[in-house]
């Protein structure tokens, strides 16, 4: 039975956040269309303020807090490893990078182009952001259900071609989908991000000196006129990733607190009763502490908030569409079938396409793993756009219909590219 139990893929770090962001995704739902729904929609609406009376007062929504504040955090995440995979992971060199950038950009432009060609003017063109985004918490979550049997480079490359989708998913938010600029709040928040970018290059690595700076350079955003999430990527990148102490200087003074530790108040006194050796672990540990990178002790540490708290919160925030006849018809209109045909047809095609573009223009090659089936079958999964593109929505649209219309179009989008990519994937991998 125990065997059993551990051979089930489900509920294990992997598959666990994509899980409970399903589970978000069916209670929004669910409360959009029962008779919850005028209470679900009024707490998204009721007002919170933070801050003095009189002075600092920011007062945003629920839905704001979330989409604008908790999702900061969620950009700071995607930045953060953004930075880490340009300075020493799988983007970090041109022969690593190269064919995760060709899909990625023909993942992002394809579908684009789809979209446009179902809404080429009027008001849903500027929706064309929307299917241009993966979800790379969905689609890694749901592949790991495939189990061990999925090979490493197939999960490094959707992971690399997801996060220099982010990276262009972002850049487009910053550019295209921001409103009216407020160049004093503009000018204030380059000269705090000056001053975190002084911080870093004088070689400061403690992360909490970073963290008031950090939040004053997001409350700028907030009334600069530029989405405050992009606040959080921009503070990503000044965060350190050289440790305070470099390796050959951890060894030296974990080996000199070692040495001060004798091995008789190892054997003979428990660490509660001793002083000495209480001092002697807390500075190994200190040690332990400085060698480790702050970009990665920031990534660690927000992993588990992101995936547990922010998306999930996200998730039930923004997925709750009402299924009206409207609604319901407007899955045949110009903006569904662009979102869709973007999503479903155009991540697939630009994905494939661009990756075989640059094989024959010998820009990279492939790992013998990925097989061109399973390209095809990642590029399915890359069709699985739910937060970036339910975010995108939101910025996209201030007609209510055309926001419920657009998120039920991702919906069925990424139902759809989740089934066909876990397919075709897991046909091709050995049966245990």
């Amino acid at each position: 039975m125990a065997e059993k139990h551990a051979r089930l893929p489900f509920i294990n770090k992997d598959t666990a956040p994509g899980l409970l962001l399903l589970l978000a995704t069916a209670i929004a739902l669910y409360l959009a269309n029962s008779s919850f729904a005028d209470t679900y929609f009024m707490v998204l609406k009721e007002k919170f303020q933070v801050g003095f009376k009189n002075q600092g007062k920011l007062e945003l929504t629920i839905g704001h807090w979330i989409n604008d504040g908790l999702m900061v955090v969620f950009f700071l995440l995607a930045g953060l490893e953004i930075k880490r995979e340009i300075m020493q992971g799988e983007l970090s060199t041109w022969r690593k990078a190269s064919m995760p950038i060709m899909a990625a950009i023909g993942g992002m432009v394809v579908p684009a182009l789809f979209f446009y060609l179902f809404n080429p003017s009027g008001e849903t063109a500027n929706g064309w952001g929307i299917p241009m985004a993966t979800d790379i918490a969905y689609s890694l979550g749901l592949l790991a259900l495939l189990g061990s049997r999925v090979p490493l480079k197939l999960k490094l490359f959707l992971t690399a071609l997801a996060i220099a989708d982010d990276l262009g998913a972002i850049m487009v938010i910053a550019i295209f989908y921001s409103s009216h600029l407020a160049l004093g709040q503009l000018l204030l928040a380059l000269g705090i991000y000056v001053g975190l970018i002084i911080m870093n290059q004088s070689g400061v690595k403690k992360l909490w000196k970073y963290i008031l700076p950090g939040l004053a350079f997001w409350a700028c955003f907030i009334h600069s006129g530029i989405h405050p999430t992009i606040a959080g990527v921009m503070f990503a990148f000044v965060i350190p990733i050289n440790a305070e102490l470099s390796g050959p200087r951890v060894r030296l003074n974990i080996k000199k607190h070692l040495l001060r530790l004798k091995p008789r108040d190892l054997e003979r006194h428990n660490p509660i009763s001793s002083a000495t050796q209480q001092h002697r672990l807390s500075k190994i540990e200190e040690v332990t502490k400085a060698a480790q990178p702050p970009l990665l002790k920031l990534e660690h540490k927000l992993h588990g908030f992101n995936s547990f708290i922010i998306l999930p919160l996200f998730a039930l925030a923004n997925a709750g569409v009402v299924f009206s006849g409207n609604v319901i018809e407007g899955l045949g209109s110009n903006l569904s079938l662009g979102i869709i045909g973007g999503l479903f047809f155009g991540k697939f095609i630009g994905i494939s396409l661009f990756t075989y573009l640059g094989e024959k223009l010998k820009l990279g090659t492939l790992d013998p793993d990925l097989t061109w089936k399973r390209i095809m079958g990642l590029g399915f999964m890359a069709g699985i756009g739910f937060t970036m593109s339910l975010f995108i929505s939101n910025l996209a649209f201030s007609n209510e219909e055309l926001v419920n219309q657009s998120k039920l179009a991702i919906l069925a989008a990424s139902f759809l590219s989740a089934v066909i990519g876990l397919s075709l994937i897991k046909s091709t991998l050995k049966q245990d």
